[in-house]
């Protein structure tokens, strides 16, 4: 265990599994969560001789959760990650980046293509917008029922109620995010660690009201400018379009493609087997 003292003097606990030439960063997604949920590249990467690196965000899992609303913006978690990188004397390394952790990933790649050896981006689309449309898609294959419950729950101002959130989650998170029944320990972990402030400055009350900070955000004219060999993931039943996944690895020049047939948002749990085929088979083509 590292604690990486960042320049406001807040401290981000980072951790390394195994050793190994190549090293490789988690970067894991939210925002607000905890590192926990990817625990399981700990079954597969240092196994397979690579040096992991987990590290929690700052104001979530381990570290330090000031109360200041001024630190939770895409440029200074971006800024965290290098200052990360440094902490780490990680000099070249492959980044994998899942959810809002590929959000900072592309944003990487783009600022500090001379450090990645290599990039996986999984399970994000490449604009909030893009996401935001189809999760209100998956919305709208719900029974008309279950519909009509969320619109009175949002009409009656309870968007980010504990009700709204539990008929989401029985609704939506169990077909689209983890399909595995019971959720595992580490994803249950994540999940009821939530850092509220931070998902709703970044993102919003919820997944279909995506009025936070990263609202905004859109990338699809700056894939082409990756020159990183990258990996991009997607499932069939993510809360991503496929097709988005499919249009980022036709944009990103040097990129290679996996798409789940089985596994939906946490591909990594409910699809693991090839999931991690697919990561290992990819690190295994880099060069050393």
């Amino acid at each position: 265990m590292t604690w990486i003292v960042l320049p406001n003097g807040n401290k981000v606990w980072t951790q390394r599994r195994g050793s190994g030439e190549k090293k490789v960063l988690l970067v894991n997604g939210g925002p607000g969560l905890s590192h926990d949920y990817m625990q399981c590249f700990a079954s597969f990467l240092p196994q397979a001789g690579y040096a992991l690196y987990f590290y929690d965000q700052l104001g979530t899992g381990a570290s330090d959760r000031p109360d200041d609303r001024s630190l939770w913006t895409l440029p200074r978690y971006l800024d965290e990650l290098e200052t990360v990188r440094a902490g780490l004397g990680l000099e070249r390394f492959v980044l994998i980046g899942h959810s809002w952790g590929a959000i900072l990933g592309i944003e990487y790649a783009l600022r500090h293509p001379e450090r990645l050896g290599g990039f996986v981006l999984s399970n994000m689309s490449a604009s909030f917008a893009d996401y935001g449309a189809y999760w209100r898609h998956l919305r709208d294959t719900l029974p008309e029922d279950v519909r009509m419950r969320l619109t009175a729950l949002e009409a009656a101002g309870l968007g980010d109620s504990e009700a709204y959130a539990d008929l989401v989650q029985r609704e939506l998170y169990s077909r689209y995010i983890c399909r595995l029944d019971p959720w595992p320990n580490p994803v249950q972990r994540s999940l009821s660690g939530l850092n509220t402030d931070i998902y709703r400055q970044l993102q919003g009350p919820n997944e279909f009201t995506p009025t936070g900070e990263l609202k905004a955000w859109d990338r699809w004219a700056d894939l082409h400018q990756i020159a990183t060999p990258t990996l991009v993931i997607g499932a069939r039943y993510d809360e991503m379009d496929p097709e988005s996944a499919r249009r980022e690895a036709r944009l990103i020049p040097n990129a290679e493609l996996f798409l789940s047939d089985s596994g939906s948002h946490l591909a990594m749990w409910d699809d693991q087997a090839n999931y991690f085929k697919a990561v290992l088979g990819f690190l295994s083509r880099l060069p050393a």
